[in-house]
């Protein structure tokens, strides 16, 4: 028999259990919340986002541009923020193995970010209904984003297709 490429396994050749496991439809009532880990934006994530993907403003690039707009320091893009946002969603755990789609989301940006500023993610689920098919769910949250000082930066609403089980359950 060939060796796990994952490891070895517990001797009938079933995976050992994985540390932590995403949440399935029926752990993600409505009202539900948690929150994620914080993150500082860097120098390096806004000039690598900003060249990588066509964001050259000089809002985002030039801090002596930004105070000449009326802003205290040099700006993050709006869509640089949600996808940290949802990168500490993510890395959280809540959706491992269990997350099937990203359907959608509704983004509102509340207020400035620059860099240095450190964000956190509140999420709470605001519904939840199962599909026809019956193995999974549209679970959609609202994802209210912070900075250091407990400012609201940024609100989004996304919609994801999550599991009813486990796959190897």
């Amino acid at each position: 028999m060939p060796s796990d490429p994952l490891g070895p396994s517990d001797g009938g050749g079933a995976r050992p259990p994985r540390p932590h496991r995403g949440l399935v439809f029926g752990e993600l009532p409505v009202g539900r919340r948690w929150s994620t880990t914080r993150r500082t934006v860097t120098e390096t994530d806004v000039v690598i986002y900003a060249n990588q993907y066509g964001f050259n403003e000089e809002l985002f690039l030039d801090a002596e541009a930004s105070e000449r707009a009326g802003f205290a320091g040099r700006l993050v893009p709006g869509s640089l923020v949600m996808t940290l946002a949802e990168g500490l969603v993510i890395s959280g755990g809540s959706i491992w193995g269990t997350g099937v789609a990203y359907l959608g989301a509704e983004v509102l940006v509340k207020g400035p970010t620059f860099v240095g500023d450190t964000l956190e993610v509140h999420v709470e689920v605001t519904g939840a209904r199962m599909t026809s098919r019956g193995d999974r769910g549209i679970v959609t949250t609202r994802n209210d984003v912070y900075n250091q000082r407990g400012e609201l930066v940024m609100v989004y609403t996304p919609s994801r297709m999550i599991l009813a089980a486990h796959s190897d359950d």
